[in-house]
C-alpha cells in the first residue's frame, strides 16, 4: 500500500506551501494579461492561477497573488483596480518563452511588449492592447476584484467578463472549431516546468452527455475483478447504456483470442479507443 505524506498548510512557509500546491494542482492554463494604468502605461504579464468559470455570461478569472518575497502587489492588480479593463491572451508553444520573459519584474514604466518582442494590437472595445502573436484574445471588463488575504502569497481574484473574442483562423479545423492540435497550448506545472498540449499528450474520452453509463458496479464480476484491466479501462467499458451481447456486436470486427489472453487483448483495444471491439473480445467464450 502507498505511503502518504500528510501536511498541515499552517506548518509550512508560504514558499514551501506554494511549491506543493503548484506541483499538485497542474497543468494550469496561462492568462497572458495586458492592462493599462491611468497614465496610459501598458503592462503585460502571465498568470497561471487562471481559468474559465462561466459561459453565460462568459467569465474568466485570474489571480495576481501578493508576492511571497515581500508581500507587495503586482502592477496588473494595481492597473485592474485603476482601469477595470483587461485583455487575456492565450499562450501557446510559439510564444511560451516570450510569455515567460514578460513575467520578469520590470519597473512600472517598462513596457513588457517591447522587452518580450511581442506586437501590440489596438483592442476594439477596451483600452489595453491585444497580443498579435496570441492565437486567441479576450477583451474583458473587470466585474470585481476579490482579495483573498493580506499576507504574501494571498491571491486577488479578478473576475473578467468577456466582451469580445479574437480567434486566429489558422487554428480552426474544417468544421470551424478550435483544433487542439493547431492551437498548440501550453500550461504551467510546478517549479520551472511547463507542459505542451499536443501530439501524444492529447487523447479523447467520450462523455455520456445524453445517456447514463451503467457504472463499474454493473460490469460482470470476471471483468470487474480483472488483474489486467485498469480503473480507466473499466470506466471506459462501463460508459455504455447497457451491457452488450455477442449478437448485438455481430457486425463488429474483432480478433479471436484464447480465454487466457482476453483481458490483455481487451486492454490493448481499449487503450486504442476501440470500445466495441474490446467488448466483443471480452464476451467471447
Amino acid at each position: 500500500m502507498s505511503s502518504f505524506k500528510t501536511i498541515r498548510p499552517s506548518d509550512l512557509s508560504a514558499a514551501q506551501l506554494q511549491a506543493y500546491l503548484q506541483g499538485a494542482v497542474a497543468p494550469r492554463p496561462i492568462a497572458f494579461a495586458s492592462t493599462i494604468d491611468q497614465d496610459g502605461q501598458v503592462n503585460l504579464s502571465p498568470f497561471s492561477f487562471f481559468n474559465l468559470f462561466s459561459t453565460k455570461p462568459p467569465v474568466l478569472i485570474f489571480s495576481p497573488a501578493r508576492r511571497v518575497r515581500d508581500n507587495t502587489t503586482k502592477h496588473t492588480l494595481e492597473n485592474a483596480l485603476a482601469v477595470p479593463e483587461v485583455v487575456i491572451n492565450v499562450v501557446n508553444y510559439a510564444i511560451v518563452e516570450q510569455a515567460s520573459l514578460a513575467s520578469t519584474e520590470y519597473d512600472k514604466n517598462v513596457n513588457e511588449f517591447v522587452k518580450a518582442g511581442l506586437t501590440p494590437i489596438p483592442s476594439e472595445i477596451v483600452k489595453p492592447p491585444r497580443v498579435a502573436e496570441s492565437p486567441v484574445s479576450f477583451e474583458c471588463k473587470v466585474q470585481q476584484v476579490i482579495p483573498m488575504g493580506t499576507e504574501g502569497g494571498a491571491g486577488n481574484l479578478i473576475l473578467c467578463e468577456v466582451l469580445l473574442m479574437h480567434i486566429n483562423e489558422a487554428i480552426l479545423d474544417e468544421k470551424g472549431a478550435i483544433s487542439p492540435f493547431k492551437i498548440d497550448l501550453v500550461a504551467r506545472m510546478g517549479g520551472d516546468w511547463y507542459c505542451r498540449a499536443n501530439g501524444e499528450a492529447l487523447f479523447e474520452i467520450p462523455k455520456p452527455l445524453t445517456t447514463k453509463g451503467i457504472g463499474i458496479d454493473q460490469l460482470p464480476t470476471a471483468i470487474r475483478q480483472s488483474n489486467v484491466l485498469t480503473g480507466n479501462n473499466l470506466a471506459r467499458l462501463a460508459n455504455i447504456e447497457k451491457l452488450p451481447t455477442l449478437e448485438s456486436l455481430a457486425a463488429v470486427a474483432a480478433p479471436t483470442v484464447s480465454p487466457a489472453d482476453k483481458h490483455l487483448k481487451a486492454k490493448e483495444l481499449l487503450d486504442a479507443g476501440k470500445l466495441l471491439e474490446a467488448w466483443k473480445v471480452l464476451l467471447q467464450d
